[in-house]
Order: structure tokens, then sequence, then C-alpha cells
């Protein structure tokens, strides 16, 4: 059996010497604080998760490939300092029947470490091309150290934890988040009221996919679509904050249906709760075929973003006023997720 530090996989983006990188990366030319394109991340992310699991998956299966199949979690530590290297180091935490957990430090080494992101992606073994494609046994890992079995536990408690989230969407509102969403709602019907409805805070973009976005024959990279999806709802978490908004958190990303050359992808962006300094983006992209005879979502993503000052003080938003029921259960789920975010993990 293979243990897990014999899976790391590392990657490093070479700020400090590549000045062409660096601006690649750069959201403005000129100094300010937190200037690191997180979309551009969010691509060498995926794709430093997938070499991995590709790595282990291939000891065993020489032809098999691995797909995204959910970012479970990414938390935002600290501001990345873009004079400095950023090291991404991959190690695989948990290997079930076919699937495996990746978890990603993102960090500046050195003398003088800084942990900049916590990082867990879901990838799922297969072998075969399209309609033939299955899904293949994993051998597990040995796990050795306490610190090997601390992450197992944790990978498996963030999988149980996720089921009860997502069972939990099913159950009704208790009486404290009925009442909240009820003042909501009767706020809206006093005179003069000129609070931000959740309807008005949209965005969306069309787009077709061409083959510089492959990644496996014929399938459109899923980085790639992450970052489409992760830059429309930044733009669009602006529209609930009086000033600069950035990433604290990505709640969770599912990739549901795969995306082909040809396809017409539909964007759309929403701000469904905010509390405090924090605003959560809800994105969805629709992919409708080339021949317009079969539609489905292939992501649904959820983001949470901080309004902040030019060094990085968090500052206060905005309540969103929902109105309709879709809203209210978007706001819902969405105020259920950052409540379990903010009180498990510490975030930028």
């Amino acid at each position: 059996m293979a243990h897990p530090v014999e899976t790391s996989f590392y990657q490093t983006l070479n700020f400090s010497s590549d000045n062409q990188l660096r601006r690649r990366f750069m959201i403005m030319g000129e100094p300010i604080r937190g200037n690191l394109r997180f979309g551009l991340l969010l691509e060498v992310l995926d794709k430093v998760a997938e070499e991995a699991a590709l790595n282990y998956v291939n000891q065993y299966y020489p032809e098999a490939r691995v797909v995204t199949a959910a970012i479970d979690n990414i938390f935002i530590r600290h501001a990345a300092d873009m004079d400095r290297d950023l090291v991404c180091h991959a190690r695989i935490n948990h290997v079930g029947r076919s699937s495996l957990e990746i978890g990603i430090r993102v960090e500046h080494s050195g003398p003088d470490p800084i942990h900049i992101a916590s990082c867990y992606f879901t990838m799922v073994a297969r072998s075969g091309m399209g309609d033939d494609a299955v899904s293949v046994s994993l051998p597990p890992l040995e796990y050795d150290t306490d610190t090997e079995q601390q992450r197992f536990n944790k990978a498996v408690a963030r999988r149980e934890e996720y089921r009860q989230s997502q069972a939990a969407l099913l159950e009704p509102p208790s009486r404290e988040e009925y009442e909240q969403l009820t003042a909501l709602h009767r706020a809206q019907e006093e005179p003069g009221f000129q609070g931000l409805l959740a309807g008005r805070l949209v965005t969306d973009a069309w787009e077709r996919m061409y083959p510089e976005q492959e990644n496996v024959p014929q399938k459109i990279f899923g980085g790639y679509l992450i970052r489409r999806a992760y830059e429309l709802s930044s733009i669009c978490s602006e529209l609930a904050t009086p000033g600069r908004s950035i990433i604290a958190a990505v709640n969770r990303i599912n990739f549901m249906h795969p995306v082909r050359m040809g396809d017409k992808l539909h964007y759309t962006s929403r701000v469904v709760y905010t509390s405090g300094s924090f605003v959560c983006v809800e994105a969805n992209i629709e992919r409708i075929s080339r021949d317009r005879t079969s539609k489905s979502l292939s992501n649904s993503c959820l983001f949470t973003f901080v309004h902040v000052d030019n060094d990085l003080n968090h500052c206060p938003v905005p309540q969103i006023y929902p109105t309709t029921y879709a809203e209210d259960a978007r706001y819902l789920a969405a105020m259920r997720s950052h409540q379990a975010v903010v009180a498990h993990h510490s975030i930028i």
C-alpha cells in the first residue's frame, strides 16, 4: 500500500523571478494588497489536484484519467504577496472506491512561511472515453502517522458534513430563520423602503467553447469553467459592496455534467446573502449543446467574498432583501453554509 507522503505533488509560481508570470496573475498593475487574480489560481489548483490524483491512479491503471467531481472547500487564510513565490503542495488525504480527496496547501515558503489557503478537491478515476467510460476501483492508502490519520478523519468528516448540509437544505426554516425572513419581507412594505433587492443583484454572460479550452479529448477543462464563474461572481459581489470585495472562501463547487467543444454556456451569478462584511454569491453554469437538443446544469458554485478597505480591514455591507420564494430558499441555504464556514474555519 502507498502512504500519503508518497503522493505529494508540488507546483511553484515563481513570482519573485518571473516578471511576466507575476504580471499575468495581478489584478492591477500597481501595488495594492491582495493583488492576486484568484480566478487564475483556481485554474492552477484544479490542474495540481488532477496531477496529484493522476500520479496515484496511473500506478494501477496506466490508461485511466481523473476528473474533478467537486471542490469541497477553499479557505483563504492570508492575502498573497506578489513579490514572493507561491507554492502549491498537494497530497492525497483519502481514497474511496474510485474517488480521491486531494488536499492542497498554498503558501509562501522560505524562512518566514505564510499559509495563504487550504483547498480540498474530490477527484474521480475513470477508464475509457465517452459513453464507454467507467469508474475504476482504487486501492486504499496506509496511514502510519497521527497527522496522516487526522487528515483522513477530517476528509471523512467533510464528506459527512456535506451530506448533512444537503439533507438540511430540504428542511423547512427554523422558527428563528422564519422570523428573520419575515422581518426582511415586512421591511420591504415600509414607506420609503430603499434596501437592496436580491432580484436586482444578478449578472450573467454567454460563451461558446472552443478547442483552446479543451483538456481531455472533446471535454472542456473544468479549471477554466470555474475561473470564468468566479470572475463573474467577483463582479456580481460588487453590486452589494460600496468598495472593494475580495474572496474569503469557496464554500462548494459541484461538477455535474461535462462540457464539450461547441457547447454554449450561460453563466449566472447572484448575490444571495450578506452578513457583516461578507457577501455570498451563487453561480451556476448551464450548458446547451451545439445542436440545441440538450441542456443541463454543468456547475453550481457558492463563493464568499469580504468587503475590505485599502488595508484589507473588514467593512460592513448592506443587508439584502429576498422577495420571492426562490430568493428566500437561496438566502437560507447560503446563510446556513456561511454559518458553518465561520464556525469551523478561520478565513481572511
